[in-house]
């Protein structure tokens, strides 16, 4: 039996089961794949498969192509792009199915969207899976290893930019089903945000459960006013099961793509959620809440059932916030780089009403802290240098992949009471603090390891704190007309 044929038989009959594909697009899919890989001979083997994921398949794609010099090992990744793309429903047709089931139940549709969007090969669950993941210290950790790190923010800007000038930027709608960086799989399904055309789509190498991106249709600049509370209050309106939330529209404490408009949200509750309230605010005029939050960083969470009284009281924090200065606490709002000042809010729905959380962020840099005063701060660049975003300002903290092998050998030199090696240097203060965690609790080498991540994790938010003293909080509110309760 040829190998190549049975296994493009097997992967037509996968898309039967698992993508929509009707009897009556079968010989059209079939005829596609074999296009895709140069119209090698073929004849018909009704071979099945028990799949319900692509890995195996795929695998089994590649060894038949590269026995048949129809691709090379290093090319695997565009041919299973392109071979699952021919097999993916067209997005009129995932749009529809999604719309259906939208009418029925919103969490139903979801979940059928992201396991199609598994299933096509899209979201690289496999590979996430096998990304570790911790709690500890109220926090949660996780070490990508899918992605690379971008140690720099000018490369990690460039890093989602698109030459050519079609798509726009790698967030665009242009790219779904577009050759452009293997984005033949990618299918987005409709939304209307405060009356405006956006769209949601799955994150290929999300950081936690259904993570997901909603995009403005208009390639616009990130940015925030009034206009984005509305619309983060409208997703959750349409997915309360989801939080939702806009990173601050400034480099160094905002999204890598910063040319384009869009959130970020997905079907994971984050610890900054579940943070208790450290001083509880009312003001007459508003039919709700404000707290200060019990969390390293500084945030205010609004709490209304009343979504346009919400979205007035978040504009006047943010407007406050912009042009909000102290020189003594290192906040300067505008200088000759430009302006400093942004916020990051993140909603969720519950039976009090929405939860706004209100990030105060600030990106301004010093001659001490040339990559930002309210950033990570130098002693703690070995574990992240990263940008501080969205995700991680709410407790979910994404660290490079480069960490497991090199952590790992920091526990070893520790198990077995070594010093650390000059080619460690930059792990002093790991090493230091995980071995005395390790002498002080026992236990293995990796949980003092994991104990000495959730602090220092928990440090670098305290780092992005812009009132260190939460007392300052409750006065930059009170000065909106808020009073302690």
């Amino acid at each position: 039996m040829d190998k190549l044929s049975a296994v493009i038989d097997k992967l037509v009959f996968y898309a039967r089961k698992n993508l929509g594909l009707d009897a009556e697009n079968e010989i059209y899919a079939r005829n596609a794949v074999l296009d895709v890989l140069g119209s090698p001979d073929y004849a018909y083997t009704a071979q099945k498969c028990a799949d319900s994921t692509p890995e195996k398949l795929l695998e089994e794609l590649f060894s038949a192509c590269e026995e048949a010099g129809i691709s090379t090992e290093d090319e695997r990744e565009e041919y299973a792009d392109k071979v699952m793309g021919a097999l993916t429903l067209s997005p009129r047709d995932i749009n529809k199915a999604f719309a259906r089931r939208m009418r029925v139940n919103s969490k139903a549709a979801t979940d059928w969207f992201y396991t199609y969007c598994v299933k096509n090969d899209y979201v690289k669950k496999s590979k996430l899976d096998k990304n570790p993941r911790f709690e500890e210290g109220g926090l949660i950790v996780t070490i990508n290893k899918a992605k690379p790190e971008f140690r720099d923010p000018k490369k990690a800007a460039s890093g989602n930019s698109v030459k050519g000038g079609y798509p726009k930027c790698a967030i665009c709608r242009e790219n779904e089903a577009c050759p452009v960086r293997n984005k033949r799989t990618l299918r987005t399904v409709s939304l209307t945000l405060d009356g405006e055309k956006w769209f949601w789509q799955y994150s290929p190498y999300g950081y936690f459960n259904q993570h997901g991106i909603a995009v403005n249709c208009e390639h616009t600049p990130m940015h925030v006013d009034r206009s984005t509370f509305v619309k983060l209050t409208d997703f959750v309106d349409m997915f309360p099961h989801y939080f939702i939330g806009c990173n601050a529209p400034l480099p160094r404490i905002g999204g890598s793509v910063l040319a384009h408009d869009h959130f970020q949200g997905g079907g994971e509750i984050l610890p900054m959620h579940m943070a208790h309230s450290y001083k509880l605010l009312a003001r007459g005029n508003f039919d709700g809440i404000a707290e200060i939050l019990d969390w390293p960083g500084t945030v205010i969470r609004v709490v209304c059932k009343d979504k346009q009284k919400l979205a007035d009281v978040c504009e006047e924090i943010r407007a406050k916030w912009i042009d909000f200065r102290d020189e003594s606490l290192g906040i300067i709002p505008y200088d000759e780089q430009g302006a400093h000042n942004a916020v990051s809010p993140t909603v969720i729905k519950t039976p009090r009403g929405y939860e706004m959380n209100i990030i105060l962020r600030s990106n301004v840099t010093s001659e001490k802290y040339p990559d930002g005063v309210f950033h990570a701060h130098p002693e703690f660049h070995s574990i992240k240098k990263e940008s501080i975003g969205l995700i991680e300002a709410q407790g979910l903290f994404i660290l490079p992949g480069r960490l497991e092998k090199e952590l790992s050998a920091v526990e070893e030199f520790i198990a077995r009471g070594e010093q650390l090696p000059a080619e460690y240097a930059a792990f002093n203060l790991v090493y230091e603090e995980a071995k005395a965690i390790f002498e002080r609790d026992g236990g293995s080498a990796s949980s003092a390891m994991k104990k000495e991540l959730g602090s220092i994790c928990g440090r670098i938010l305290e780092n992005t704190a812009v009132f260190k003293d939460k007392n300052l909080t409750v006065k930059f509110m009170e000065e909106l007309g808020f009073k302690a309760l």
